[in-house]
């Protein structure tokens, strides 16, 4: 048996089944969420599906190659989407108030995606092998400032581009790679505590009046206070409206009498930041628990991939991959359901878009490959006995 092949066949499959049976269950989400009410909008289960076939490239092309390369390739693709970032602010086309797309002609990249995945490569690198270059950087301070460096650079310009969204997610990567990459606890207590304290500075001072009016609207509805439900409660409350409605069974697929279908959730959103509502309507508690329960499964198995990594380089890739997800999947679910502030954040697989479904499979090819190498080859082709004389020498 070749190499490649018994790379292909050593897989982790139950993850690969996770990835697919997700993807499919968001290709039919996305028909239903659109098919029934909007003919422009008919068609883009049939786009989703092309992103899925193309993300499978990269998702095998990461799986089989060894991500020690990544040593290499990190910086090189850090700065590209640095790039990117910079390109889109000057030149980049705006959707919904978020200027964060470059338009190529045939295809819309949002930048924010390409520079969260090669963030997570090269915030790796630094607390993975930084230390080794120079007895300097084996201190913690110095580690915690540079990796900081590198994750609050891209968020900075996500925030620019107006996706609070997107710039969001940062946190939770940036906090956990940093957990697990082996810096003291003492000092990411201390950010917390700084960062808490400037919470109420970055609300009153950084953010957007209509940024603003999502967060406090949501605080006013959970009071139960009276809000405009034509205005600025509009979203927040049909989306209740609808995942409430939905009951335990759900009101079926492709229902033309659901909130989704009479109109009262924009049909763009509805396939994207506001799929959960409408999988909930259509498929009831029973349904969006399956698809719950499905997201679980894959982040288990990320775990369980992280825990098995032959070194700190791969445990690092995935922590931050799994971070991602789950921190898309809390913040999607939670701002439909009225915990989070509505912000415009696609469901991992679930969500239509090109650029994020790439990249989560491509990230998630990663994943297979810190699997698949966690045994090193030259480890294998040691002779037996032959570690343990070496140690006794």
């Amino acid at each position: 048996m070749t190499p490649l092949l018994r790379k292909f066949f050593g897989m982790n499959w139950l993850l690969f089944v996770a990835m697919m049976a997700l993807l499919i269950f968001g290709c039919s989400a996305i028909y239903s969420a659109s098919g029934q009410r909007d003919p422009e909008l008919a068609g883009k289960w049939r786009d989703q599906v092309v992103f899925g076939v193309i993300g499978l490239i990269p998702f095998f092309i990461a799986s089989l190659i060894d991500y020690k390369w990544v040593k290499w390739l990190g910086l090189p693709f850090y700065i590209a989407g640095l790039g990117l970032l910079v390109y889109t602010q000057f030149f980049g086309v705006d959707i919904y108030g978020t200027k964060g797309w470059v338009d190529l002609g045939f295809i819309s990249i949002q930048s924010s995606q390409v520079a969260i995945a090669s963030g997570i490569i090269v915030m790796a690198l630094i607390l993975a092998h930084l230390h080794k270059l120079h007895p300097v950087f084996r201190n913690p301070f110095m580690r915690l400032a540079i990796t900081g460096i590198a994750g609050i650079i891209p968020c900075g310009l996500v925030l620019l581009q107006g996706d609070f969204g997107s710039a969001m997610v940062w946190i939770p990567v940036i906090a956990a790679m940093v957990l697990v990459g082996n810096i003291p606890f003492r000092y990411l207590t201390v950010i917390v505590l700084c960062g808490t304290m400037f919470l109420p500075y970055a609300f009153f001072f950084g953010l957007k009046e209509y940024q603003k009016k999502r967060i406090t609207v949501q605080f006013e509805m959970l009071m139960g206070k009276k809000v405009d439900i034509l205005g600025d409660a509009y979203s927040a409350h049909n989306n209740l409206l609808a995942i409430g409605s939905g009951g335990w069974d759900g009101k079926g697929f492709a229902n033309k009498n659901t909130v989704n279908n009479k109109g009262f959730i924009s049909n763009k959103t509805a396939i994207n930041d506001f799929i959960f509502a409408v999988l909930a309507e259509e498929h009831g508690f029973r349904g969006s628990l399956m698809m719950m329960s499905g997201f679980l499964v894959m982040l288990l198995l990320c775990l369980f991939v992280a825990f098995y990594s032959r070194d700190m380089l791969g445990r690092l890739i995935v922590v931050g991959v799994l971070t991602l997800m789950l921190s898309h999947i809390f913040q999607n679910i939670g701002m439909n359901l009225l915990i989070m502030p509505i912000t415009g954040i696609p469901l991992p697989l679930i969500s239509y878009g090109g650029t994020f479904v790439v990249t989560v499979m491509s990230m998630l090819g990663l994943v297979q490959s810190v699997w698949i190498h966690r045994v090193d080859v030259e480890e294998e082709q040691v002779r037996p006995g032959q570690l343990e004389v070496d140690h006794l020498d």
